[in-house]
């Protein structure tokens, strides 16, 4: 532990705040509350952690805080925090999940639509559905029932679904404001629980349609009752008061945490979510702050009650989101608490061997790769590569690894501007500068290590810019390839030297599974540039002729050959002022000269 942080926890105070965690950069890698920032930031350098938070620890070289005069606040501001700063040690919900919902529009003409997002636009929202399937059986059985807009068309103009009585906003004589909010409220009463009085209604219509010989009718109506059956009734009702909750409850062993979320709509479970992620505090806060940002941030529906199990704050998330926050000790509810409970901690077993396992892939072998070096753990690693046919279309590019994982969002490419021919040294130098003056230039975290696609020659122009251009000592290392293209030595140091890798190691997997993905980027790159010069004209190079333009030419004269026989006055009419005109002519008659 450093003198500044041996410091700074003698003066922490003892009330309810956030801390923000930076490593060796000032980038802000955690960030956390407590009721107690005196004693939760202390723990983190004092006592006993798990390897887990342990490699957090090692990461952090200074710290800050923000005390708060409440808990929620704590709780509202680590959220904010987290949104802002996307630290990479927070657990992120970033999972790409998101469940249908109807919607009835708030408008003149209301339409029942399928929708993924949730918006504070007056619509009214039912769900979530188990899958977009049920969501879509569900509006088919209500548009059968209810004849809401389906169509823009203007009123008198029919639609098919008009013909179908499935839409009236388009007939002769619209529905009125006030018929339409009776048909809004027997779809929310319909969809709120309401379907058995629909069917008995639907029975009674069938009988009288019968009694009058109307046989057509009556299979219509026996029809809609049968699909309302096997849409609405498939599922077994696990509370019979039809309200709609979330019931959450959560499990957790070796630092890690697993939470699930139980969806419960009109006393039917339809659905669950389950999210499992390391932790670093402690259980029940890392808890509250899952159910603040499950809502707040992830753009969830509230429903009308959350259960939770004992022990949480129920009062404080209460405040946070505004809805019915309880915890059931008997009956039902409990029950499907500790399902909810249950069901965490097997997901959680069951997942466990899948971390160790990818750790092992990941993060291990960055901490023995570093330990093969004898540097520091090399969290962050940087990877370059050339490609180029014959110094054709000179391309570079660089992909970014964090903690042995790509993180793709940093991947960037190169079009090489100064080396002419294929002069990989040279393209090498020229890429390595443009990306460190700029990673200099706008802040941005350095790479624990950089790693070179080649040999000592690409090394040594890395080097030479890295040190003596920029002042730059940051841990460099080469890829050389066998006669098969495959890595087969991994170099470091200046001058370099081979570093001996077992073959069937982690680090040499990481390694090798580096060296593949930047050549397949930079290969990728290659063929799309080559792709797109393939259709280069000899308009492209003539000034005051753009893509624009370019296209009216050939769309008008068909090909060069035409346009070179055109007048100006030919190109004025196309709208191309006389001076580029000229400038057109004058250069497709050189080529043509030339040729």
């Amino acid at each position: 532990m450093s003198d500044k942080i041996k410091e700074k926890l003698s003066v922490l105070p003892a009330q309810p705040g956030c801390y923000l965690m930076k490593d060796k950069h000032g980038t802000i890698i955690y960030v956390g509350k407590s009721k107690l920032l005196k004693n939760r930031v202390r723990s983190y350098f004092t006592g006993a952690n798990d390897q887990k938070t342990q490699r957090l620890v090692q990461e952090i070289v200074d710290f800050e805080y923000i005390v708060t005069s409440s808990e929620i606040e704590a709780l509202i501001l680590e959220m904010n925090l987290i949104k802002k700063y996307d630290p990479k040690y927070n657990v992120l919900l970033k999972d790409d999940k998101s469940y249908p919902y109807l919607k009835i529009t708030n408008e003149r003409h209301p339409r029942l639509l399928i929708t993924r997002k949730v918006y504070k636009d007056k619509g009214k929202y039912f769900g979530p559905y188990p899958n977009v399937l049920a969501a879509r059986e569900t509006k088919k059985l209500l548009d059968r029932i209810y004849p809401l807009r389906k169509c823009n068309n203007p009123p008198g103009r029919h639609c098919l679904y008009y013909h179908m009585d499935q839409c009236l906003a388009c007939s002769d004589n619209p529905p009125s404001e006030e018929t339409y909010k009776k048909i809004v409220q027997d779809i929310v009463s319909f969809l709120n629980g309401g379907h058995q009085a629909i069917k008995r209604s639907l029975k009674d219509k069938m009988q009288q349609a019968s009694d009058a010989l109307n046989f057509e009718r009556a299979k219509e109506l026996r029809d809609q009752i049968q699909h309302i059956e096997a849409v609405m009734e498939q599922q077994k009702m696990t509370l019979n008061d039809e309200v709609n909750r979330d019931v959450f409850h959560y499990a957790y062993d070796k630092g890690w945490m697993c939470v699930q979320v139980f969806f419960v709509r009109q006393g039917k479970l339809i659905e669950r979510d389950v999210s499992i992620f390391p932790f670093f505090d402690e259980a029940e806060e890392t808890f509250m702050s899952f159910v603040g940002r499950f809502y707040l941030h992830q753009n969830h529906l509230k429903p009308k009650q959350i259960l939770v199990p004992a022990p949480t704050d129920y009062q404080l998330l209460k405040e946070l989101l505004e809805v019915d926050v309880t915890i059931p000790y008997r009956g039902r509810k409990k029950e499907l608490v500790d399902l909810a409970g249950k069901n965490a901690e097997i997901a959680l077993e069951e997942k466990f061997s899948l971390i160790e396992r990818d750790e092992e892939r990941t993060i291990k072998a960055v901490e023995d790769l570093g330990e093969r070096l004898n540097i520091e753990i090399p969290h962050r690693i940087e990877a370059f590569d050339n490609s180029n046919i014959q110094g054709t279309d000179p391309v570079s590019a660089m992909v970014v690894f964090s903690d042995g994982r790509p993180l793709k969002k940093e991947y960037r490419k190169y079009k090489v501007r100064d080396v002419k021919g294929p002069d990989d040294y040279e393209t090498m130098r020229e890429v390595v500068r443009r990306r460190y003056t700029r990673v200099l230039k706008d802040n941005l975290p350095l790479p624990d290590l950089i790693v070179i696609d080649g040999g000592k020659g690409q090394m040594n122009a890395a080097f030479d810019v890295l040190e003596n251009e920029l002042g730059l000592d940051i841990p460099l290392c080469g890829l050389a390839k066998d006669e098969k293209h495959k890595t087969s030595e991994l170099l470091y140091g200046n001058p370099p030297e081979v570093v001996e890798l077992d073959r069937q190691s982690q680090e040499f997997y990481l390694i090798q599974r580096i060296q593949d993905e930047v050549h397949r980027f930079a290969i990728s790159f290659h063929r799309q540039l080559r792709g797109k010069s393939a259709f280069k004209s000899e308009l492209d190079s003539i000034p005051g002729v753009g893509e624009k333009r370019r296209k009216l030419l050939l769309t008008h004269f068909k090909s060069i050959t035409e346009i070179k026989s055109a007048s100006i006055e030919e190109l004025k009419r196309l709208g191309i002022p006389e001076p580029t005109a000229h400038i057109i002519l004058e250069h497709l008659s050189k080529e043509k000269d030339q040729s």
